[in-house]
């Protein structure tokens, strides 16, 4: 992949990457009880045009809150990390980072977007050295679950790694310190850990779950895009009429829940996987996890990965939260 001067790019996947994840995660979790895949697989070009649409939805107040906070702290947050490069792990358009690429100043910083899709990162990183022709971009096709390894940075000058939307919440409990812990060891004592998380509406558990259940049905859509995806890559027979949208909110965990719920009995044929799967009526599949968090509960996450919170803002109204770390 080529492009401007001030443009690189590393490719640190193997093409058969997405179908040898995709074949595993679909087979272990439809064959597991309940039923239970990664949300990775919604985000195909109708997906991520389905997901741009719920961002605006007027009952999902997460994406306008993060927005919210960087505009009122990318200042402060370029003044504490004084990072002349930035990583950003899951970029997708790189939107909110433009906040943080100007407040630091785009010229002569080092931007590395990180992401699993390369047309993604080319979309994003073409527009981005076209709007800011003094940044030096350098994009990394990456699964950042794994362990990271960055193209070559300044041996000099802090790094701040991003990793915002309240992805962190996409992670199962058990999963978080250890990726949290993992983005530690990369660390330099000098380097800043910067993340959005969504956090718990205490007493407001239906505007938690109207924002993953809208009333215009876009989230059912996006959720039952799985479905057709699965179709065409894996040459199942999925009928997407034959399934519900649920979102609910798992209190024991701390997370909402969406949940495809089968309307019959049916059993539905994998092709790909030479795999027949059963549903009964009124079984559930869970198709998404995400978890809101407590500003103390981050602070714990974070020292549980032997990370230092340097500094977290909070909006009380909106139940957001961005956290700043550093590796001691």
């Amino acid at each position: 992949m080529t492009g401007p001067r001030n443009y690189g790019y590393t490719d640190t996947l193997e093409a058969e990457h997405y179908a040898t994840a995709l074949h595993a995660d679909i087979h272990d979790g439809l064959t597991s009880t309940p039923k239970s895949t990664a949300p990775t697989w919604f985000y195909d070009a109708r997906g991520s045009e389905l997901f741009e649409q719920i961002t605006q939805l007027p009952e999902y107040p997460l994406w306008r809150a993060e927005l919210g906070l960087l505009q009122c702290h990318a200042t402060d947050i370029a003044a504490r990390t004084g990072a002349r490069s930035l990583v950003e792990l899951g970029s997708g358009s790189s939107t909110k980072t433009k906040l943080i690429i100007e407040a630091l100043g785009p010229a002569g910083l080092r931007y590395i977007p990180v992401d699993v899709s390369a047309d993604a990162l080319h979309q994003a990183s073409t527009q981005l050295v076209q709007d800011y022709p003094g940044i030096n971009l350098h994009a990394l096709r990456a699964d950042f679950t794994a362990p990271l390894v960055l193209p070559e940075l300044p041996a000099h000058g802090s790094r701040l790694i991003a990793f915002l939307g309240s992805t962190l919440g996409n992670f199962r409990r058990s999963t978080r310190v250890p990726f949290l812990r993992g983005l530690r060891d990369i660390m330099r004592p000098e380097d800043f850990l910067l993340i959005g998380a969504d956090l718990v509406k205490d007493k407001h558990e239906e505007e938690m779950i109207s924002a993953y259940d809208d009333s215009q049905g876009i989230t059912a859509e996006f959720d039952k895009n799985l479905l057709h995806v699965l179709n065409r890559e894996l040459d199942a027979d999925f009928d997407a009429d034959a399934f519900d949208h649920v979102s609910v909110w798992n209190s024991a965990e701390s997370h909402i829940e969406m949940r495809l719920r089968s309307r019959v009995e049916q059993r539905v044929k994998i092709r790909g996987l030479d795999l027949a799967v059963p549903f009964g009526p009124g079984e559930e599949w869970i198709t998404e996890r995400s978890a809101k968090f407590t500003t103390d509960g981050l602070r714990g996450e974070m020292a549980g990965a032997g990370l230092r919170t340097d500094q977290l803002w909070a909006d009380s109204d909106a139940g957001f939260a961005l956290i700043l770390a550093t590796a001691p």
